[in-house]
């Protein structure tokens, strides 16, 4: 499977993370196993995590995917195999948040115990953190890195110019820099990220992980109607937020696409977003060996630039 270069980080991962926000809420342990399993051995060794996953559904804390993620790899042996990136900051209980440098050492720790290793490729910050200075956060994060906890760093949820001044302020201050963001994108939500932050990233050459790549699963193809809201967990979600008429010409040149390609819908929204500049690996999510399938298909999924051409018509905001 193709290789990409993430930043100037040094990491290399394959075109296609796997989202674990879905272990310990709709995916349990056993089944966990055998998809972490499975993707290992099709090459989509790149697993995106977060301390807080997955605190909203009923009964858990925060960690459960962590800690998922940390059983597996005690078992399989596989550590060295795959890149693990998690992320610091979101709300974990009272007074456990943020971006000072006490809670990231706190919560690092916590996260390797849980993920039961002494290193995590790389540690993102969830999300900005306006009372505590750059500097303070990227200084520790240099520290934790000179301890070999750490072998870089990504941000996710900056806006453009917020990701501008921590780099700024790394390079002034010979601190440890962003090595890559991870904004929401997909077909359907283009111009947060089209509007500022790509220009930042190929610019700076930062890698790209988006969230969220296939709409919550409105890309899939398998959301039409209102009707279809009770499809998944999130189908109120979807359909109340993608279905109008933008959302139906992007369906629309989705089904145009997977008539001309043979591809699968999930396959194409994928290889589009995988195509575009700035990004190195979209993240998507699987709850079944079938749907895990599809994303390593994807990642292997070449559009024609007709299709291209065409999806980019229907999917334009400007």
């Amino acid at each position: 499977m193709q290789q990409r270069q993430l930043g100037r980080s040094g990491l290399t991962v394959p075109p296609l993370a796997f989202g674990g926000n879905v272990f310990g809420w709709t995916v349990g342990e056993a089944d966990a196993f055998s998809l972490l399993d499975a993707m290992v051995d099709a090459g989509l060794n790149f697993i995106d995590t977060a301390d807080v996953y997955s605190r909203w559904a009923p009964g858990n804390r925060g960690g459960e995917s962590e800690v998922i993620i940390g059983k597996w790899l005690a078992r399989s042996g596989k550590r060295d195999k795959v890149i693990i990136a998690t992320k610091v900051g979101m709300e974990m209980g009272p007074g456990a948040q943020g971006l000072s440098p006490a809670y990231i050492a706190r919560a690092l720790d916590d996260s390797l115990t849980r993920l039961q290793t002494d290193y995590i490729d790389l540690y993102q910050s969830h999300r900005d953190d306006p009372d505590t200075p750059l500097a303070d956060t990227l200084s520790a994060y240099g520290k934790l890195r000179d301890q070999g906890k750490i072998r870089a760093i990504g941000a996710s949820n900056y806006t453009a110019a917020r990701l501008s001044e921590a780099l700024i302020v790394s390079e002034r201050n010979g601190l440890p820099r962003y090595e890559s963001i991870q904004p929401e994108y997909n077909l359907y939500a283009r111009e947060p990220y089209e509007s500022g932050l790509q220009g930042v990233v190929t610019a700076q050459g930062l890698g790209t992980i988006n969230y969220y790549a296939l709409a919550s699963g409105f890309l899939t193809g398998k959301y039409r109607t209102p009707a279809d809201a009770g499809k998944s967990v999130r189908g109120k979600k979807i359909v109340e937020s993608y279905l109008n008429p933008r959302g139906q010409r992007i369906l629309a040149a989705l089904d145009e696409a997977v008539e001309a390609t043979g591809a699968t819908h999930t396959q194409v929204a994928l290889a589009w977003t995988m195509a575009q500049p700035g990004i190195t690996a979209p993240i998507a999510s699987a709850t079944s060996l079938a749907q895990l399938d599809d994303l390593v298909k994807a990642a292997y999924l070449t559009l024609p630039p007709e299709v291209l051409r065409k999806l980019d018509e229907a999917s334009a905001w400007r």
